[in-house]
C-alpha cells in the first residue's frame, strides 16, 4: 500500500512538473533564463572613495609687516629662492625719515640729561655747603632744608632725562626695525607659487599683514587633504594605502598613504566630514598645489581567496522558477535553515547550476561589493552558480501573444 502511494506522489508530481512546463510552452514563452557567473580567485580589496586637494606639504605665507610702495621685486612666479634671498623691497623715504627724527630725539634727550646732571651736582654742593654753615649756626635751618630739596629735585630730574633717553632709543630701535622691514626676504628655501603684487603698487599692513608670496618648501612631497565621510572614519586608519587621480593625468594612477586625520570636524549642510591628510611622492612635478584627486582608501584587502558575485547570495529561486526549469520545490527547502524561515540573502546560500539549480551552504568573508569571499565544501574554482533570472518577457517579439485567453489588441468588440 506504501510502495502505491509513493508511485502515485512521484507521478503527480512529474506530472505538475510536465504540466508547468506545458504551460510556459503553450503561453508561448521560453523558460526562464538564468544568469550565472564563476567562482573565481584573487584579492578581495575593500575601498573607500574620496575627494581632496593637492598641496605642498609646507607653504609659508610671505608678507609684509609695515605699509608703503612696492619699489622693487626680485621673484615671480616658479622662482626658486634661498632662505635669506631678498625677493621685494619697499619705499624706504618715509621709514628713513623717521629713522633721522628717532636719532635726533636721542640726541636731544642725551643733551637734557646731561643739563640734569650738571644741575644734580650743582644742587648738590650747595646742599653739602649748606650744611656746614648750618652746623656751625651760620644759615638758619630753613635755608638748609630748601638746598637739600633743590638737591633733591635735581636727582630726580636726573632719573627722568635718563628715562626718556631710554624711550627716544627705543623709538630709534623701532624706526630701524621698520625700515629694515621694507627688505623682504625668503624664510625658507622654496618655489615661489603665487604672488600678489606688482611694482608701484601699495600694500596696507593696518590690522594684518597683507601677503606678497606663497613660497612652498619642496614640491617633491605632497601631500593630499582628503575629505572622508564620518560614516566611513571608522575605518580610516593612519599607514593605510592610498591611491588616486588628478584630472590633469586621467590614465596615471598615483600613490600615497594616510598619515594624520584631524579631530576637527567639518559640517556643511548639516554633513560632517573629517580631514585625512595624505602624503604622496613627487620626484617627477607632475602634482601641483591645488589640484582636485579622486581617493580611493584601501580599507583592507585579503589575497588569493575564493570569491563569487554578490549578486549569487542574493539571488533565491520562486517556485515557477524551479517549475519552469523541471525541478521539484523541496529545492527550496534545502536552503532554509533548521526553524524554517526563508533564508536572507547574505545567508551564506548559493546555488549552482548546471540545468538544475543546486543549493549549497557557504560561510561569508570580506566583500567589496562586487565580489563576496567565500569557504564551504563543494566550492572551487570555475564553478558556476546562478545569480539572477533573466527577463525574457522584456525580449519577447512585440506581437508575441502571451495567452490565448487573454484579449487580442484592436478595436473593442461589440454584442
Amino acid at each position: 500500500m506504501r510502495h502505491k502511494l509513493a508511485v502515485v506522489v512521484v507521478l503527480l508530481t512529474v506530472t505538475g512538473l510536465s504540466v508547468g512546463a506545458s504551460y510556459y510552452t503553450w503561453r508561448g514563452e521560453a523558460a526562464p533564463a538564468i544568469v550565472t557567473g564563476v567562482v573565481t580567485r584573487g584579492p578581495i580589496v575593500t575601498e573607500i572613495a574620496a575627494t581632496g586637494t593637492v598641496e605642498a606639504v609646507k607653504t609659508v605665507q610671505v608678507g609684509s609687516q609695515v605699509s608703503g610702495t612696492i619699489q622693487e621685486l626680485n621673484a615671480d612666479f616658479n622662482s626658486i629662492v634661498r632662505k635669506g634671498q631678498v625677493l621685494a623691497r619697499l619705499d624706504p623715504s618715509l621709514f628713513q625719515t623717521q629713522v633721522d627724527s628717532q636719532r635726533a630725539n636721542v640726541t636731544s634727550a642725551e643733551a637734557d640729561l646731561q643739563r640734569a646732571q650738571v644741575t644734580r651736582a650743582d644742587a648738590q654742593v650747595k646742599a653739602d655747603r649748606a650744611k656746614e654753615l648750618a652746623e656751625k649756626q651760620l644759615i638758619p635751618v630753613t635755608d638748609l632744608e630748601t638746598a637739600q630739596v633743590a638737591a633733591r629735585t635735581a636727582e630726580a630730574q636726573v632719573r627722568s632725562a635718563q628715562a626718556q633717553l631710554a624711550q627716544a632709543k627705543a623709538a630709534l630701535t623701532q624706526a630701524e626695525v621698520n625700515l629694515q622691514k621694507t627688505i623682504i626676504t625668503s624664510p625658507i628655501d622654496g618655489i615661489v607659487i603665487a604672488r600678489s603684487v606688482d611694482v608701484g603698487q601699495t600694500v596696507a599692513a593696518s590690522l594684518q599683514a597683507p601677503t606678497i608670496f606663497s613660497i612652498a618648501a619642496d614640491l617633491s612631497e605632497m601631500q593630499v587633504k582628503t575629505s572622508v565621510d564620518e560614516s566611513d572614519l571608522g575605518n580610516v586608519r593612519d599607514g593605510q594605502i592610498v591611491s588616486f587621480r588628478v584630472d590633469a593625468y586621467p590614465t596615471r594612477m598615483f600613490s600615497g598613504k594616510v598619515t594624520q586625520i584631524r579631530l576637527e570636524p567639518v559640517v556643511a549642510q548639516n554633513v560632517v566630514t573629517y580631514a585625512a591628510i595624505i602624503s604622496a611622492a613627487n620626484p617627477g612635478l607632475e602634482l601641483k598645489p591645488g589640484m582636485t584627486a579622486n581617493v580611493t582608501i584601501e580599507v583592507s584587502r585579503k589575497d588569493n581567496v575564493l570569491r563569487v558575485p554578490s549578486a549569487a547570495l542574493r539571488f533565491r529561486p520562486t517556485e515557477a522558477t524551479l517549475t519552469a526549469l523541471g525541478q521539484d520545490v523541496k529545492v527550496l527547502n534545502q536552503a532554509r535553515p533548521a526553524g524554517g524561515a526563508p533564508a536572507k540573502p547574505a545567508a551564506g546560500v548559493v546555488y549552482m547550476f548546471d540545468g538544475q539549480l543546486h543549493p549549497t551552504p557557504v560561510t561569508l568573508g570580506a566583500s567589496d561589493g562586487v565580489n563576496t569571499e567565500v569557504i564551504g565544501d563543494g566550492i572551487h574554482e570555475g564553478l558556476v552558480l546562478a545569480t539572477r533570472v533573466a527577463d525574457v518577457a522584456a525580449a519577447k517579439p512585440a506581437g508575441a501573444t502571451s495567452s490565448p485567453l487573454m484579449p487580442q489588441q484592436g478595436p473593442p468588440r461589440r454584442f
